[in-house]
């Protein structure tokens, strides 16, 4: 059965509901995490939401229709000069980060989400990278939506797996 939902720009005010979100695009629970305390706490993971609002900032929420309840998200954020994402191309090449909450997944909320945002990312950004553990089955997802893996950009990951930087031009 197909859930009817909405997909609206991200504002400042759904940051409580990105944290949510980190916590699940981190795999925190499949770590062992049980509050999204452990995203916001996390430094390398925090600064993915942290002052969300920033310049190059954009994103989408999926919201159920009926209910008002929001069930998923994808933004993307630029890195510049120092400051570093896991997929780091270039100062002008932001990072997606994107979920669905668990009992949301397998809905096509995913696709949508990542295709509104391609819509609104083409006269900004030149591509969007983002960065995905190997054995994830969202990368099947990002293969259909054109990303394409980095040679080379395979990492040993913070849960000791295998992740690689996939890229999108725009």
């Amino acid at each position: 059965m197909s859930l009817n939902y909405l997909i609206q720009p991200l504002t400042i005010a759904d940051q409580p509901f990105l944290w949510e979100m980190l916590f699940e695009a981190a795999h925190l629970r499949d770590e062992g995490e049980t509050s999204i305390q452990a995203a916001m706490h996390h430094p390398l993971l925090a600064r993915y939401v942290e002052g969300w609002g920033r310049e190059g900032d954009l994103g989408f929420v999926a919201i159920a229709s009926g209910t008002n309840q929001k069930v998923g998200a994808v933004w993307v954020r630029l890195w510049p000069g120092t400051e570093k994402g896991f997929a780091y191309v270039s100062d002008d090449v932001p990072e997606l980060a994107i979920a669905v909450l668990p009992d949301y997944c397998n809905q096509g909320i995913g696709t949508q989400l990542i295709a509104h945002l391609l819509e609104a990312a083409k006269p900004i950004y030149p591509a969007i990278s983002l960065s995905v553990r190997a054995h994830n089955p969202a990368l099947r997802l990002y293969e259909r939506m054109g990303f394409r893996a980095i040679a080379g950009s395979e990492v040993r990951n913070r849960a000791g797996g295998i992740s690689l930087t996939m890229k999108l031009a725009l």
